[in-house]
């Protein structure tokens, strides 16, 4: 299945940005105030007064491969990760992702030996069996080890046939600055292409919320 990314909630908005900014002097708002939020956002981002950006919260839930897991856990501060766990649970449910751009491209073996193309195994299909026949271990192991080394050890242990291309579920929320900061390094042509489409997915999810409550705040950091 392909990672998936879902927007649960959100705290916040342009408003509250430029009121956390304007409590050094006077959060009152006027209209005259209101009218000047843009500008305000403007400047605070490209100044790097990022604070008052600290305090509104986005909150998703994704289901993606280990290693896109691995680059989420890189963000640490201001987000906060929660994800399932093999050791406390079984994995009954072989999530998998498979990397669309693989298909079609056949193995150079096969090609060396001739005969039609359409017959032969490409690098999905060949990714695609090598998962279903390291999770069907995944399943005998947890069975059989279960009753020599216990149930926690069993599932702890078990987990070591998941290869890096299993999905897990994880609960990730950011402050606005992380966000940025993650869209930064992760919505980039640097970065792999499984984790720079999650940011893209994560912002377009964020820009499309009803009345676009962030809609200055993302023009001001330009994204």
């Amino acid at each position: 299945m392909n990672n998936t990314v879902e927007l649960l909630g959100f705290y916040g908005d342009d408003t509250v940005h430029a009121q956390s900014a304007w409590t050094s002097t006077s959060r009152d708002l006027t209209e005259d105030k209101i009218n000047r939020i843009p500008k305000l956002l403007n400047m605070l981002a490209s100044e790097g007064h990022h604070t008052p950006f600290e305090k509104s919260m986005l909150h998703f839930l994704v289901t993606v491969d280990q290693a896109t897991h691995i680059h989420l856990l890189k963000h640490r501060i201001g987000v906060s990760i929660n994800g399932e766990s093999a050791r406390y649970k079984a994995l009954k449910e072989d999530k998998t992702y498979l990397p669309e751009d693989w298909k079609g491209i056949v193995l150079k073996e096969q090609l060396e030996l001739g005969g039609p193309v359409n017959k032969m195994i490409d690098w999905y299909e060949k990714l695609d069996n090598f998962t279903y026949e390291a999770n069907q271990l995944y399943h005998q192991s947890l069975e059989e080890l279960t009753p020599i080394l216990g149930r926690k050890r069993a599932k702890e242990s078990a987990r070591f046939f998941k290869t890096i291309n299993s999905q897990i579920t994880m609960d990730v929320s950011f402050n606005w600055r992380s966000f940025y900061h993650f869209q930064q390094l992760r919505n980039s042509e640097h970065s792999q292409k499984e984790v720079r489409e999650l940011a893209q997915e994560m912002l377009e999810l964020v820009k499309n919320i009803e009345g676009n409550p962030f809609k200055h705040t993302i023009e001001a950091f330009k994204l």
